[in-house]
């Protein structure tokens, strides 16, 4: 069932109010993929009355009327700034997540927003709860590229009550019965809230007012922040701002792996809810309708990248058997014509397999998993993977399983591997993202040598030519990123042409969000770890001048 959008729902399903009403800025679409929808059905599964109400104007946000337990609030899939604004500020017309596609409907900064209408409709109005990418990603202060200052915390400037962070079915769960039970909901991990004095036990940061103004500053709060956002190490954080304290309480620990085939075993339309669905169709459904997520996180740890801090930098796989149903329910909807259009994760060939040092003792403080070289204590094995891609592949309906996910190149790709993908699981291309060929560019977004890349491509053409399938490497590139000038990014059109013989067209111009080393860099214009001065280009028409020596023709 889809979860209640309008008051004739919750007539037709004989409920008098609902336990919480989840406030998004995308349409309302009951996916695996989306997730407002995974926490609604989390909570409904748990006996919770929830319901949803998408894309708000401000008469619209009391038309379910006032929650029993909290209000939750996301911007959507997107941060609302990302989602409305490209990198050179400029107003995006579209917008994947709306009816029509039209991007008319999510507000600039919409948590702030709907958490401000929400207390002007509901007086008082029941807790505001914030959580998704935006909030998750301004969970702490952050630079924000749009305003160009230190932003506080989201939790102040939205003046909500707790902030959920990560990917929280666990934690909204938790916060939801301590409501429901009348018990004290802070001490909840993967929780954020506001109190008049700081927390024993937890770490302190310097305050709001100092990093906003000491570029050092800044830095030793980032470093402190992103080493304790693993939840098997990570202790908990606070910070002053003004006269009152941010309390961050420590990660909820990770799924296990029967919690996270619990998620996906839930009842999902993968349609959009009728409602919206008059409005107009959404862009997403067309490539989420029918992908399939073998795992989250994302070990990987490129500097411009918000995965490791929203999702996690450990890897949790699903099992075999959970991808199998999932897989075996898509074959079942009356729209499926055999394509299953993705089987992967963030990163496609991380499925299966983890660091046994980093699940017990949580992430290296001082190491990466891949970056400058993949670490020899993480046992790569491409045969959970490969038995996956086998046995759906083997279903009956399905005519073809596609990995649509970009794959890192530089984690010793097996000719068994790399052969099964060639031959069953490539659509015409394959994604892969070098970002760029500059050595130093290349440090400081922490991504391999051109190396690995030329050993890939050159692998991946001969198994191409011998299965006699005519298909292509895709290469995503960024240009203006922190240490990159107009002559690394002539360099990079010479590499392209020479070694790689393409002239690209997925080059995107760098943009600074909250929480990430690179966005890091573009502030203070140093490298956070050695604190030597860093070329940063901030001038919008040389950003562009910089994508267009890759991208326009000779």
């Amino acid at each position: 069932m889809f979860l209640p959008t309008t008051p004739d729902e919750l007539k037709r399903l004989g409920w008098d109010a609902l336990d919480v009403i989840l406030v998004s800025g995308d349409s309302y679409i009951d996916s695996p993929q989306i997730g407002v929808a995974v926490i609604g059905k989390t909570l409904l599964n748990a006996g919770f009355r929830v319901g949803i109400i998408a894309q708000p104007g401000e008469t619209d946000i009391g038309r379910l009327g006032q929650p029993r337990l909290f209000w939750g609030v996301t911007a959507g899939s997107v941060d609302s700034m990302v989602a409305n604004y490209t990198a050179l500020k400029k107003r995006r017309k579209s917008d994947d997540y709306t009816p029509g596609g039209v991007n008319n409907r999510r507000p600039d900064r919409a948590s702030i927003v709907y958490a401000n209408w929400i207390r002007r409709f509901a007086k008082p109005s029941r807790p505001i709860v914030l959580g998704g990418i935006e909030a998750s990603l301004r969970r702490v202060p952050h630079y924000d590229y749009w305003d160009n200052k230190i932003r506080r915390s989201l939790l102040f400037d939205a003046k909500a009550d707790f902030l959920l962070y990560g990917m929280a079915e666990k934690a909204t769960l938790a916060l939801a019965q301590a409501l429901r039970d009348g018990r004290d909901p802070r001490e909840v991990r993967g929780l954020c809230y506001i109190a008049r004095e700081k927390r024993d036990g937890h770490l302190e940061l310097p305050n709001y007012e100092t990093v906003a103004s000491d570029k050092m500053a800044f830095i030793e709060m980032f470093h402190t922040f992103y080493r304790n956002t693993d939840p098997v190490s990570a202790k908990g954080l606070c910070q002053r701002h003004a006269d009152r304290w941010l309390i961050h309480n420590p990660p909820m620990p990770y799924e296990t792996q029967a919690e996270l085939d619990a998620v996906y075993a839930l009842d999902y339309e993968r349609a959009q809810h009728p409602f919206y669905e008059k409005q107009g169709p959404v862009r997403a459904l067309e490539t989420i309708r029918f992908s399939i997520s073998t795992h989250r996180g994302c070990y990987g740890e490129c500097n411009f990248c918000a995965i490791g801090v929203h999702e996690g930098r450990t890897v949790r796989s699903r099992s075999a058997d959970s991808i199998l149903r999932e897989a075996k329910q898509i074959t079942r909807h009356p729209q499926f014509k055999g394509i299953i259009h993705d089987l992967g994760g963030p990163t496609a060939n991380m499925y299966g397999f983890e660091c046994n040092r980093k699940l017990q003792h949580g992430a290296c403080p001082n190491k990466r998993c891949l970056y400058p070289a993949v670490c020899p204590q993480l046992p790569v094995n491409y045969h959970p993977l490969l038995d996956v891609l086998r046995r759906v592949r083997s279903l009956p309906g399905v005519k073809k399983v596609f990995v649509a996910s970009g794959i890192r190149y530089d984690m010793g790709l097996t000719d068994d591997y790399l052969r099964e993908l060639v031959v069953h699981h490539v659509s015409g291309q394959v994604k892969v993202a070098p970002e760029h060929t500059n050595a130093a560019v290349l440090t400081l977004m922490g991504k391999p040598g051109v190396d690995a890349l030329l050993r890939f491509k050159k692998r991946f053409d001969e198994l191409s030519r011998t299965a006699g399938k005519p298909q292509f490497l895709t290469y995503y590139l960024i240009a203006a990123h922190p240490g990159c000038t107009e002559a690394e990014m002539t360099e990079l059109k010479r590499f392209t042409r020479e070694q790689l013989h393409i002239r690209p067209e997925q080059v995107q111009i760098f943009t600074p969000t909250p929480s990430t080393y690179s966005t890091l860099m573009y502030y203070t214009e140093m490298d956070p770890w050695t604190r030597q001065p860093i070329r940063v280009e901030k001038d919008l028409h040389r950003k562009e001048r910089q994508k267009q020596i890759v991208v326009r023709k000779d």
